[in-house]
């Protein structure tokens, strides 16, 4: 395709093609600090539905090594988010190297703190004002465990921030680098925050695993332990290649669940959680 891209998200490589100038100019941006890879893992197309429509009401139509044909294509506007929206497919329909977990991850002196629950959870909000805090964020879309080691490898990918988290986030970290607030998107307000330098520089340093939580924002706190057999069941809805992988990803997640404590809470704002978590830190 006429405008290229390339960039490497820890041990995971794109190649990113568009019809438009836009979206790439957006990438190379917010993804300045990041390295090229070698050789790419998975090719993204942002493509035009139709060849009249590269000029008249520009539509984007994800397309790559992977797709979903059903997907309603996006207004140019928001060609950034079908960036993102792309390479985040690639990965999940064609990632087998690792056991890919939905979940958000930071981690603390080479020891990883993965939170995974529902949409709106608030899991991207809260990896991001714990990276604030000195934590080393990893991930807020994907957690990447070694189905041999068992270790959680980093893609520090642009940390996604929705409606009321996005003025949270910029509270928590008003020097980092933003890409344009998107309005009225399919999931609402969208604005693309970057990682800090922490979590670039060492995005080739896994940690280990060293508690799952299970957040839950919007209500008291509380807290509460999970046992290892709700958390597999839990942990199989949350991954997009588990049934993909599968003897490596039952054996992996078997071994994720025995060997990690996991707790939830609930909790009414970031502050809050962030209390709840560091006392579980000190108490797992």
């Amino acid at each position: 395709m006429r405008h290229q891209f390339t960039v490497r998200i820890g041990p995971i490589g794109f190649r990113v093609g568009s019809d438009w100038a836009a979206p790439i100019a957006a990438l190379q941006d917010l993804y300045r600090y990041y390295p090229s890879p070698n050789l790419p893992d998975f090719t993204v197309r942002l493509e035009a539905t139709h060849w009249w429509r590269r000029w008249l009401r520009p539509s984007i139509r994800i397309g790559g090594d992977y797709m979903l044909p059903e997907a309603a294509p996006l207004p140019l506007g928001f060609g950034l988010l079908a960036a993102e929206m792309a390479m985040n497919l690639q990965l999940a329909l064609g990632g087998r190297r690792y056991l890919l977990l939905h979940a958000a991850c930071v981690a603390r002196d080479g020891e990883a703190l993965l939170l995974t629950g529902e949409s709106g959870a608030g899991k991207s909000t809260l990896a991001t004002l714990l990276a604030a805090r000195g934590w080393r964020f990893l991930s807020d879309e994907f957690a990447l465990i070694d189905p041999e080691t068992g270790l959680v490898h980093p893609f520090p990918r642009l940390i996604s921030l929705k409606n009321a988290a996005i003025a949270t986030a910029i509270a928590a970290r008003p020097d980092a680098k933003l890409g344009p607030l998107l309005v009225g998107t399919p999931k609402g307000d969208i604005r693309h925050m970057v990682p800090d330098a922490l979590a670039v520089g060492a995005m080739d340093e896994p940690a280990r695993p060293a508690l799952l939580l299970y957040p839950r924002h919007g209500f008291a706190a509380e807290t509460r332990g999970v046992p290892p057999a709700e958390s597999f069941v839990r942990l199989t809805q949350a991954s997009t290649n588990y049934v993909a992988m599968g003897e490596a990803g039952f054996t992996a997640l078997t071994r994720l669940v025995r060997a990690v404590p996991a707790q939830a809470i609930d909790y009414p704002d970031g502050a809050t959680a962030i209390d709840q978590v560091e006392a579980l830190w000190r108490t797992r």
